[in-house]
């Protein structure tokens, strides 16, 4: 069902108004953060999870599983769960805030042990498919109705293809994720811009990608095959302090930036949804209707939501 009443929709929220959804949490935590993605016009998300390990991972499922089906309002605004990780590239600039130790190979019993972690509700994975075994992965999960995205990935085209064939649709926050130096025309950038078959997934914070950025990325896609998403964290909704990104202490300023301190990089966004709407309106010059379809509408269908 897609987003009552012109609603946002959110595929990436890894916490938000103070509550960091990858650390033990507490009932009343959950539903703080369900009434302020509320307030910002935010009726249903996917809570998002990085990179840990795979019981971790399943614990925190269940535990937040057994949060939601006591509270109807956390349970209607928690459409599904998207797994960031851990089958992410463990290189520099490419594993970003996410701890490159954990990272690993997918394996298909391991996704079967989350999925019922997570009462059948994961929606969307996403990974690097240059990884082995990676097609028959997505092959499965896709099997179960879920999306696999393409994200902190050098995949090269020969496993992009491969992936592709298997029932990968999605790219994450495409831009991101990436080291700040590329090859100039060979990277995965270019190549995930090339695919009309994909649909990438922007952060329109001006931040994570400035402006100018932003319009020549979305004009090399379809623009069917443009979504966009906050990937915020506890800062969001929030005031300038410092929060948590699972173990990692981050700090979000003023200007909204959110860094580990004293690191250069990102580390997710203090972006609300309602903050995107206005901002791909700004930037992109679209309507505030099509804004609203690439950041609502849009986004549940392309999870199967």
């Amino acid at each position: 069902m897609n987003p009552p009443d012109g609603g946002l929709f959110d595929l990436q929220v890894n916490g938000f108004a103070g509550v960091d959804f990858q650390r033990p949490l507490a009932a009343a935590e959950l539903a703080r953060a369900a009434r302020a993605l509320h307030a910002h016009g935010t009726p249903r998300i996917l809570l998002t999870l990085i990179t840990d390990t795979v019981d971790a991972l399943a614990r925190q499922l269940a535990a937040i599983e057994q949060l939601a089906a006591a509270d109807p309002l956390v349970r209607a605004t928690l459409a599904g769960y998207h797994l960031e990780g851990p089958y992410l590239l463990p290189e520099p600039g490419y594993h970003g805030a996410h701890d490159p130790r954990k990272m690993k190979a997918p394996d298909c019993a391991e996704f079967d042990l989350l999925w019922r972690a997570a009462g059948g509700r994961i929606r969307l994975i996403t990974l690097a498919p240059e990884w082995p075994g990676s097609p028959a992965f997505i092959r499965h999960v896709v099997g179960h109705g879920v999306r696999v995205a393409v994200g902190h990935s050098n995949a090269d085209d020969r496993s992009l293809d491969a992936a592709t064939a298997a029932g990968l649709t999605l790219c994450t926050h495409v831009g991101n994720g990436v080291p700040q130096q590329l090859h100039r025309h060979d990277n995965i950038i270019q190549r995930l811009l090339a695919r009309d078959e994909l649909t990438a997934v922007f952060i329109p914070d001006g931040i994570h990608l400035p402006p100018a950025t932003l319009r020549n990325f979305v004009r090399a896609k379809p623009r069917d095959r443009v979504l966009f998403t906050t990937d915020c964290v506890a800062a969001a909704g929030a005031p300038p302090g410092r929060y948590t990104v699972g173990a990692i202490e981050v700090e979000s300023g003023p200007d909204g930036v959110v860094r580990e301190p004293g690191k250069p990089n990102f580390a997710g966004s203090s972006l609300t949804p309602d903050r995107a709407v206005a901002n791909v309106c700004r930037f992109l010059g679209w309507s505030e209707a099509e804004a609203r379809h690439a950041c609502g509408a849009g986004v549940a269908a392309a999870v199967g939501c």
